[in-house]
């Protein structure tokens, strides 16, 4: 009795879990459906120029994203570089040098800035961050780096894409502080023992024993911070100012995919404005998609190296 109660059990066991992977799937691939059934008008008007065209005129029927691809890359791909550089920071000075007692705070004030919501974001964004970067920031960068730098000479504005970069970069710092500081302190404590006896420096230890060993989980939360970076929608609709164009200075508002959907969909002109704004959901849905496959081709990649090296 106790062994057919475990068979059943077990059978149960399988069919729930499989269930629950096949929904999953079936998510995925209806979203998918949706879109493309949603979105197929504008895909036969548009053919694939939608996808570089940088004309939006739903008025006079003409559609592109390119304008939206750029702006979602500049925004994204720099907070990202930004946000990274200042999450490893944090999460080595937690791991390798802060104590428990300030550790513990740290960590959580950080990871607190992940449950502010976007709108509190947004809201700030343009009443102190967009301040600061017209009266403060943005002259001294012009005056600097706009001197050699073209992209940063420019007028200093509330909105636009600088606001929605630095927005974003600090969005994403919790997401990329959680993974490193996890897989820092997940380092082997062997390794850093047999660096140091050979007389390093801390600097040296953490360059030679720990960042090689954690690289691959960084890159983990740093593509996982992309994702977001590239989701993100209302934080970013309030502070990038919401024109369709590809900035030519880091100060020009433009448009980023999920910020133009949000604007335009509840006052679309018309059931071919509509499709479009469709296709770019789905255009940005293909692009979260292919941001996940190639981070785990990069993590299996780095992984599978540490795996050769520690072989040999």
């Amino acid at each position: 009795m106790l062994v057919g109660g475990l068979h059943l059990a077990d059978r149960l066991f399988k069919g729930v879990t499989g269930f629950a992977a096949v929904f999953v799937v079936l998510i995925v691939g209806g979203l998918f459906y949706q879109l493309i059934w949603r979105a197929w008008p504008a895909i036969t008007a548009n053919g694939f120029s939608f996808i570089w065209s940088t004309d939006w005129n739903p008025s006079q029927g003409i559609f592109g994203a390119g304008a939206f691809l750029v702006g979602t890359a500049l925004t994204s791909v720099a907070a990202l570089i930004l946000a990274t550089a200042v999450a490893v920071l944090v999460a080595l000075y937690l791991v390798e040098v802060a104590p428990s007692r300030v550790s513990r705070p740290v960590s959580y004030m950080v990871e607190l800035l992940a449950a502010i919501p976007s709108v509190v974001y947004g809201l700030w964004g343009i009443y102190v961050l967009g301040g600061f970067i017209q009266s403060t920031l943005g002259p001294m960068l012009t005056h600097t780096l706009g001197l050699f730098i073209p992209f940063f000479d420019g007028t200093p504005r509330v909105t636009g894409l600088l606001s929605a970069i630095v927005v974003l970069t600090i969005m994403i710092i919790p997401t990329v502080m959680a993974v490193s500081r996890d897989v820092i302190a997940a380092v082997p404590g062997s390794q850093r023992e047999a660096i140091l006896a050979l007389g390093a420096t801390r600097w040296e230890t953490i360059r030679i024993a720990v960042l090689p060993y954690a690289r691959s989980g960084i890159l983990g939360g740093a593509i996982l911070g992309l994702a977001r970076a590239v989701g993100e929608t209302l934080a970013v609709t309030l502070v990038i100012g919401n024109r369709v164009s590809i900035p030519h200075t880091i100060f020009d508002p433009t448009y980023t995919m999920a910020s133009v959907i949000a604007n335009q969909f509840q006052e679309a002109e018309g059931a071919t404005h509509r499709a479009a704004l469709m296709e770019v959901a789905l255009l940005l849905l293909c692009v979260t998609f292919l941001i996940n496959v190639v981070a785990r081709l990069l993590v299996w990649r780095v992984t599978k190296g540490q795996r050769s090296v520690v072989i040999e």
